[in-house]
């Protein structure tokens, strides 16, 4: 039988312990986005090869070493240890960011490579950073707060490399390295701020459980045990992947394609509006103390994210809704299903079942095979090419995917719920 939850009301001292991890989650992970995200401004327009623009061959070449970090990372985030953590990023994020400085300088399309290095090396920094935060009563808190950054870090990195590339001229080649020494070191402060983040207390583990590493066995026994609802979600979370992934890599060709190209302001705008919305939509879930009935709230609120993007989708359409009104709120409707994955829904899952484990090895599992799908949809797209500006091709397929997203969810909550009756 599972035990009864333990909650007890946090204390002004655990209050704004909560709020100082995730700013500096927040800002660690918005740094990082500084090392990945800026050289997508850059449109080299003109350069093809094997009849695809450079431009797609560098995403797509970055988005595979990111795919294939995230395989790597099932059992390197898994089987991650506290004692060296601050050693791995600087490590992962150096490497990341030579391979910029590389990039600058190597002909292309040799330029791949170096994408390709940099996609991998930064792939395992979601789930070490993240290791910091789990098993906490606040992490759905705190790991929303870092969640966002994605969306926020998106659009404000790449206006401050717009503003580099047009206040000081800058070869589109250099903006990514250049927009790296912009944030090195912050980053540096921020890692730092990481390592003096207090361990979870008795009450959060009494509550959350105790987070510890996994080995190849405990991982097996867990596959074994929910097998049939981790497919489904993972299955769920490859759409949402394809959607944020295809609007986050290719946001500069969409907006230029709306006209809105000549504004730089508008990524930090949107995305900002986004941010916080989202934050304080997942900010809620902290107020459930059950930890089941924050799964189902989890999976209500991806739902009502698969219907937004849908919805807005079709509006846009049948030109009911103008262009960054669209963007706006399918940005929003995608991160409301992408980022319970990222931080609240596997959470919660783990503290509902009383899993001995960490949650990074169930993110990234399902992580790898969502970023297999992106990569599949834009290669398909290049290769067969397809006849579809960014802004036709994507609306379409969000309205493709939050059906099936809407389905794949519910059959996710009817599982989960029956095994916890089972449970009990």
């Amino acid at each position: 039988m599972l035990a009864k939850s333990t909650a007890a009301p946090l204390d002004k001292r655990q209050l704004l312990t909560a709020f100082y991890i995730a700013i500096v989650a927040f800002l660690t992970y918005t740094s990082v986005y500084a090392y990945r995200k800026p050289f997508t401004v850059a449109t080299f327009e003109g350069i093809n090869y094997w009849g695809i623009r450079y431009q797609t061959l560098l995403i797509i070449s970055q988005g595979v070493g990111y795919m294939l970090s995230k395989f790597f990372g099932i059992k390197f985030i898994a089987e991650l240890k506290r004692m060296g953590r601050w050693k791995t990023s600087l490590i992962l994020v150096g490497v990341a960011w030579l391979s910029l400085l590389l990039f600058a300088v190597v002909p292309a399309p040799y330029g791949m490579i170096c994408l390709l290095v940099n996609g991998f090396m930064l792939g395992f920094m979601w789930g070490i950073v993240f290791s910091y935060v789990e098993g906490r009563r606040t992490t759905d808190f705190i790991g929303a707060a870092m969640a966002v950054s994605f969306i926020f870090a998106g659009g404000f990195t790449r206006s401050v490399a717009v503003w580099i590339r047009d206040t000081w001229h800058v070869d589109e080649t250099w903006l990514g390295f250049l927009t790296g020494l912009v944030f090195a070191l912050p980053l540096l402060v921020f890692i730092y701020l990481l390592e003096k983040i207090p361990l979870p207390d008795d009450r959060d583990i009494a509550e959350r459980t105790v987070r510890l590493p996994m080995n190849k066995e405990s991982r097996l026994v867990l596959l074994h045990r929910f097998g049939l609802g981790l497919l489904v979600l993972t299955i769920t979370y490859v759409f949402l992947t394809v959607m944020r992934d295809i609007r986050d890599n290719f946001m500069s060709n969409m907006w230029n394609e709306l006209g809105y190209g000549n504004k730089p302001a508008i990524y930090t705008t949107t995305e900002t509006i986004t941010s916080i919305a989202v934050l304080a939509i997942m900010s809620l879930l902290v107020l459930v103390k059950n930890n089941f009935k924050a799964l189902q709230w989890a999976h209500a609120v991806i739902i009502a994210g698969f219907l937004l993007a849908g919805i807005s989708s079709l509006l846009f359409q049948m030109n009911l809704l103008n262009g960054a009104l669209w963007m706006q709120l399918v940005g929003m409707g995608l991160y409301m299903g992408y980022i319970p994955f990222n931080c609240i829904l596997f959470e919660r899952l783990i503290a509902s079942f009383k899993i001995v484990g960490n949650v990074g090895f169930l993110i990234y599992l399902a992580d790898a095979w969502g970023y297999l799908g992106s990569m599949s949809v834009v290669l398909s797209k290049e290769i067969l090419k397809v006849q579809l500006n960014w802004v036709s091709f994507y609306s379409t397929a969000v309205l493709f995917f939050a059906v099936v997203g809407v389905a794949g969810t519910f059959i996710s909550l009817f599982y989960f719920g029956k095994k916890h009756k089972l449970s009990k």
